[in-house]
């Protein structure tokens, strides 16, 4: 459900910019807790966790994969924030993403 290419096959240039997503330690244990686990690091006396590191070529955020808005909105069972579906926010998602893809 995610476009990308293969990082061996192509030439890629170094990102510009990176955009890091933090989730709040209190965000972090709901959404591990909705999932049946627990975070492992709950003991460390954290504000915020890194869940992404995106790297990219402008100086504002991306907007996120379509699956990723997808995800959100099933909820924190499914690994998700459980912010409900914007449609708006979602059809730029795929305009974006039909012409842009990932290097894994």
């Amino acid at each position: 459900m995610t476009r990308f290419f293969p990082a061996g096959t192509i030439n890629p240039q170094t990102a510009e910019y990176l955009d890091i997503i933090l989730y709040s330690k209190e965000q972090i244990q709901k959404e591990t807790a909705a999932m049946g686990s627990t975070d492992p690091n709950a003991e460390i006396d954290y504000d915020w966790g890194i869940v992404s590191v995106k790297p990219q070529d402008v100086d504002h955020e991306l907007t996120m994969n379509p699956i990723t808005i997808m995800r959100n909105a099933l909820g924190k069972e499914h690994g998700g924030s459980g912010v409900p579906l914007e449609r708006e926010k979602y059809l730029q998602a795929v305009e974006f993403w039909s012409k842009y893809a990932l290097v894994k």
